[in-house]
C-alpha cells in the first residue's frame, strides 16, 4: 500500500524501456475484456488489473501498483471521478486517464479537478489510445482534440478576465525552481519538456511536482494550475 502520499521506489524509478503496466476500471464486461486484450497484445504494454467497479479498483490498484490507470466515469456504486479523487489520496502522482463517452465540459472538469491527468473518448482509435498511454506514463496530459479545445478555451477565458490575479498563499511556500516547474506545468508542458527546458532530469521534475502538490494541497495539474492562476 502507499501511505501518506509516498510513492514506492518501484513506481518512482520507471525505466524508459520498461513495460507499461496498465490498470482498467470499466463496468462493461465486454469493453473491459476488449481493452485488456488490446493492451496485453500490444508490445511494451501489460494489463496489470481489470476492475468492474470503483470499490474493487480502490482495493486492487494500490496493491498492484500500475504505471497508468484507465478510468470510466459512469459506473454503479461510485462514479469514476470519485474513484480518481480517492486514489489520489494514496497515490498523488499516479497518472489516471479518463476513458469515457462523455464529452461535456462538466464531466471534463470534474475529472480534471478530481486528479485525472488525461481525458479521451471511448471512440478513440486503438493506436491513438496506446500513444496516449505512453504519453501519460511519460508525464504528459493527453486529451482528444475536442476535449483539449474546451480546456484551452477555459484557461483563455480566465486570462482574459480583467480582475487582478491573487494567487493562493501556498504559492509563496514554493522555491524558485518549484515555481518555475509549476509555471511550465500550467502551460501544458510534459515532464520531459520541462526537464529539457530547465536542464534537469526527468526524475527531478517528478520530485518537484510531488513537492508542489504537497505544498499546494492538490492532487492534479489542473488544481495546481488554478491555484497558480489565482482561481
Amino acid at each position: 500500500m502507499w501511505y501518506g502520499g509516498q510513492m514506492p521506489k518501484r513506481y518512482m524509478s520507471r525505466r524508459v524501456n520498461k513495460t507499461i503496466q496498465v490498470a482498467l476500471v470499466e463496468d462493461d464486461a465486454g469493453v473491459r475484456a476488449n481493452l485488456a486484450s488490446m493492451i496485453d497484445c500490444a508490445p511494451g504494454f501489460q494489463c496489470r488489473g481489470a476492475y468492474p467497479d470503483a470499490m474493487t479498483a480502490l482495493k486492487g490498484i494500490p496493491a498492484n501498483r500500475p504505471d497508468v490507470v484507465l478510468m470510466d466515469i459512469n459506473m454503479p456504486g461510485m462514479l469514476g471521478t470519485e474513484c480518481v479523487s480517492r486514489l489520489k489520496n494514496v497515490a498523488p502522482t499516479l497518472p489516471v486517464l479518463m476513458l469515457t463517452v462523455y464529452d461535456d465540459s462538466e464531466q471534463i472538469f470534474k475529472s480534471l479537478m478530481a486528479g485525472a491527468t488525461g481525458y479521451l473518448l471511448k471512440r478513440t482509435p486503438k493506436d491513438k489510445l496506446l500513444e496516449a498511454i505512453r504519453e501519460i506514463a511519460s508525464g504528459g496530459a493527453p486529451m482528444s482534440r475536442q476535449i483539449a479545445r474546451r480546456v484551452v478555451q477555459f484557461f483563455q477565458e480566465i486570462k482574459q478576465e480583467p480582475k487582478e490575479i491573487t494567487r493562493a498563499p501556498e504559492i509563496k511556500s514554493l522555491t524558485e525552481r518549484e515555481e518555475q516547474v509549476l509555471a511550465l506545468l500550467s502551460k501544458g508542458h510534459a515532464y520531459k519538456e520541462i526537464a529539457d527546458l530547465l536542464n534537469i532530469s526527468f526524475e527531478t521534475v517528478r520530485t518537484h511536482v510531488r513537492t508542489i502538490y504537497d505544498k499546494l494541497h492538490v492532487h492534479s495539474r489542473t488544481e495546481a494550475t488554478l491555484k497558480y492562476l489565482g482561481r
